[in-house]
């Protein structure tokens, strides 16, 4: 699997499992923790998870699904790459420290490889970037990182990040149908080496029925989805989180990430789906 590296140094996975909307239903837990499961078997090594998720029960189905594949030898701890985020309402100096130490329970690591603010809330910047640098001092957490942050919040939250270690990663809605972030974002991020983790990188699904797609796709003897998925994953400096609970799709996710997309590919998905020529709003799922 290809990396990319990180601002403090380490690596991450260009491809993980998103678990949004998994966790809130007792009766799919145990189908959830087999997928999470498998996906660890296929060679996944990015989880990313969250508090909002299931209020918790994406880390619960998350923690039991490492620990038997711990347990059973299918992976080493240092192999996975685990993600997860702090709700805004939470992410006070105090809070943030509580949240995360819930979040490792849920897990049952001593550890979360990158802990995110899920988005902007009404505590201070500064408070939870103390926060976050405190919890990186006592190896809670690898890195630190926000979600659904637009240029002028990065810009905002350098200047509060002082002589601690800074911001690790951004995750926005990011994909064919959502170009937004590579007209100011993308860029402002590549030039200090922050990878952009792209969530919904299919729409939710929606461009595995699309025409156009389906059509290049075929010719290329891929599907439609694993086509859009290539086509985010091929922009550099991003790392894309698609959520996946059947066992064909997390083989098709994966395969993707292989797929090699020449210059007469990039530039007919540009035509059927336009970069933005313009700043627009970040968008939010």
């Amino acid at each position: 699997m290809r990396t990319l590296s990180l601002p403090a140094g380490g690596e991450m996975p260009v491809l993980g499992l998103g678990t949004w909307r998994m966790g809130e239903a007792a009766d799919r837990r145990a189908a959830e923790v087999a997928a999470v499961r498998e996906a660890i078997a296929l060679g996944y090594r990015l989880i990313d998870t969250a508090e909002m998720y299931g209020e918790g029960g994406a880390e619960t189905v998350v923690g039991q699904a490492i620990a038997e594949a711990l347990r059973a030898g299918d992976v080493r701890r240092e192999e996975l790459f685990v993600v997860s985020k702090v709700y805004p309402h939470n992410a006070s100096r105090r809070g943030t420290r509580e949240a995360c130490e819930r979040s490792l329970k849920r897990l049952g690591l001593d550890a979360i490889d990158l802990y995110l603010l899920h988005w902007r809330g009404e505590h201070p910047l500064a408070h939870t970037v103390e926060a976050m640098q405190a919890l990186v001092a006592q190896g809670r957490i690898g890195h630190w990182g926000v979600s659904n942050f637009d240029t002028d919040d990065m810009q905002e939250l350098v200047q509060v990040t002082g002589d601690g270690p800074g911001c690790a990663a951004n995750q926005v809605y990011l994909s064919l149908g959502e170009r937004g972030p590579e007209f100011g974002l993308l860029p402002w991020l590549r030039e200090r080496g922050m990878p952009l983790m792209a969530y919904s990188p299919i729409d939710q699904g929606a461009l595995a029925q699309d025409v156009g797609l389906a059509k290049l796709a075929g010719q290329l003897g891929v599907t439609a989805a694993q086509l859009a998925l290539a086509a985010v994953m091929a922009r550099p400096g991003v790392v894309a989180i698609p959520k996946a609970v059947r066992s064909a799709h997390l083989k098709e996710n994966l395969a993707a990430a292989e797929l090699k997309l020449d210059a007469a590919t990039l530039a007919e998905l540009d035509r059927l789906h336009p970069p933005p020529r313009r700043k627009t709003a970040l968008a939010m799922i």
